[in-house]
């Protein structure tokens, strides 16, 4: 592949296949674009940069394989050569982990190590769930925080289709009658403020009415968070006919209450801000009793 320059009022750039620095040809730059970064699953299809900064703009879009990317005649395109070939370099990165749970049964697990204490007065949990358990009779865990003394903090898809948050092993959680689960991913959050009480749930950007649960309660740390299963002691003691079959991505958690209109753009593809309990894009996670080879690389 020869080398290619593209020019426009900011900047001037080549791109070349790597090992080959053939002759280079002129030719107009591609339209300008929002800053960010789209890469295809495979470096074999387009692959499309775009870089944005104080008096400058570069675009590009062409096909490559293995690609090698320098700049010529400008100093401030020179500026972002790092930050491009960063971008290049990472296009091979895990983006969007996906759990999958493919069976019943009484010992698949993931824990997440939380980046802080749990000690909460208000949160926001959110997450993307597909699971086809939710056309039956049958109690579905979603989320399991269990100290050693209680369940702290779970969410429920119960037995008669309604969805309940429970706080520190209380028998009675606050219960919501919301769209059901199912084979396409879900959009499921759920907020909680210790002061006033008030719960909600949202379903792909929906919120549901508000109700008083819990007021003056404040989560208690020292637990451990799972998913796939309920823990009836602090990591064990599963319930085959509880756990989570399906997937489960993009858990994230809050410990404050996100606004409706945030929840809003979470649901749309946006994440900001970051949350500060659970940030799926670097949260660790300790894989039990499933093939961590399932836990994929999905790109949107």
């Amino acid at each position: 592949m020869d080398n290619q320059t593209y020019s426009n009022d900011s900047c001037e750039f080549c791109l070349r296949k790597s090992g080959n620095r053939g002759n280079t040809k002129t030719g107009n730059p591609v339209s300008s674009l929002d800053a960010g970064v789209t890469v295809s699953p495979s470096r074999w299809k387009q692959l499309l940069l775009v870089v944005l900064g104080p008096n400058l703009l570069c675009s590009l879009c062409v096909l490559v394989g293995i690609g090698g990317l320098y700049f010529r005649d400008s100093n401030r395109c020179g500026l972002v050569e790092t930050q491009l070939n960063n971008q290049l370099n990472s296009i091979t990165q895990p983006v969007r982990r996906t759990l999958v749970f493919t069976e019943e049964t009484d010992n698949s697990y993931v824990e997440l190590l939380p980046q802080k204490n749990l000690s909460m007065q208000a949160f926001t949990l959110c997450m993307r769930l597909a699971t086809e358990l939710a056309s039956d009779e049958r109690e579905i865990i979603l989320f399991a925080y269990r100290t050693v003394d209680f369940d702290e903090l779970n969410v429920w898809r119960e037995a008669n289709s309604t969805y309940i948050l429970y706080l520190q092993g209380s028998i009675d959680g606050v219960s919501f009658h919301l769209p059901e689960l199912n084979t396409f991913q879900t959009n499921l959050c759920v907020t909680w403020e210790s002061k006033s009480g008030l719960t909600a749930f949202h379903v792909d950007g929906k919120r549901s009415v508000r109700k008083m649960y819990k007021q003056g309660n404040i989560v208690q740390p020292g637990g451990r968070v799972i998913l796939g299963q309920d823990p009836d002691s602090l990591l064990g003691s599963f319930d085959i006919n509880q756990c989570f079959v399906g997937e489960i991505r993009d858990v994230n958690m809050w410990d404050y209450v996100l606004s409706d209109s945030m929840i809003g753009a979470l649901h749309g593809g946006k994440l900001f801000p970051k949350g500060n309990i659970f940030d799926w894009d670097t949260v660790k996670l300790q894989v039990n009793g499933i093939d961590k080879e399932i836990i994929k690389t999905l790109w949107d």
